[in-house]
């Protein structure tokens, strides 16, 4: 999952990006309205979470403008605007979610997932194939029922690779989809990621490299 995070305080900014990483959870920051939009131009974003009350565009009309989009992802607002009308306010314009200030860590990360699942792509909860199992909430992983114990980075590959349920993967998703947008496009770092990650499944592998391509979670090869 990506995520796009609009909010003008930088160091709150910071502090949820900071935060949602250490869920295997991609994150930018931009802090007003127009910076927004340009971002949502450019990437691919599952979720974004907007602040109302920011500099440039209005968050309103950020909302607006994605409402009547093409883009493909949702909007939580985060915002402290916590009365009852504010709320149904911020659904009428077109928001999917609405978590006022203060907030609980646990429970934005929570209405995060929840949300990527409403997307176009429709993820189930859990992700089962060629015998890994993962699951997103308690951020685990089984490979024939042996806990698998993954870093962080890799969490997001595989979750991004099980999620295409057996589809080609191109390297170019997986570097928009698990990294944020300060990650170098000429970099090793997601084969490197995809070595250690098959590494730590076990053999027989699971994933492989479909030539020019990327890649696939499948099942195994049997032998004759």
């Amino acid at each position: 999952m990506r995520v796009l995070i609009v909010e003008d305080e930088v160091y709150l900014a910071e502090a949820i990006a900071t935060r949602l990483r250490r869920e295997a959870i991609a994150s930018d920051t931009v802090h007003d309205g127009d910076s927004a939009l340009a971002a949502l131009e450019v990437d691919d974003y599952d979720v974004v979470v907007l602040d109302r009350d920011i500099p440039g565009t209005h968050g309103d009309d950020v909302c607006r403008r994605i409402a009547r989009s093409d883009w493909d992802c949702r909007v939580l607002m985060l915002t402290a605007a916590r009365r009852l009308h504010e709320k149904v306010a911020g659904f009428e314009i077109g928001a999917d979610d609405y978590l006022a200030k203060p907030f609980d860590f646990p429970e934005l990360v929570a209405r995060l997932r929840s949300l990527n699942r409403r997307t176009g792509r429709a993820d189930p909860p859990m992700l089962e194939l060629a015998g890994v199992r993962l699951d997103p909430f308690r951020r685990e992983v089984y490979r024939d029922g042996r806990l698998v114990r993954l870093s962080r980075k890799e969490f997001a590959v595989l979750e991004i690779l099980l999620s295409a349920r057996g589809g080609v993967v191109s390297a170019e998703t997986l570097l928009e989809k698990a990294w944020d947008r300060n990650a170098d496009p000429f970099t090793n770092a997601i084969r490197v990621t995809i070595s250690t990650l098959r590494k730590r499944l076990g053999t027989p592998w699971v994933i492989h490299t479909v030539s020019g391509v990327g890649y696939r979670v499948e099942e195994p090869a049997r032998r004759a």
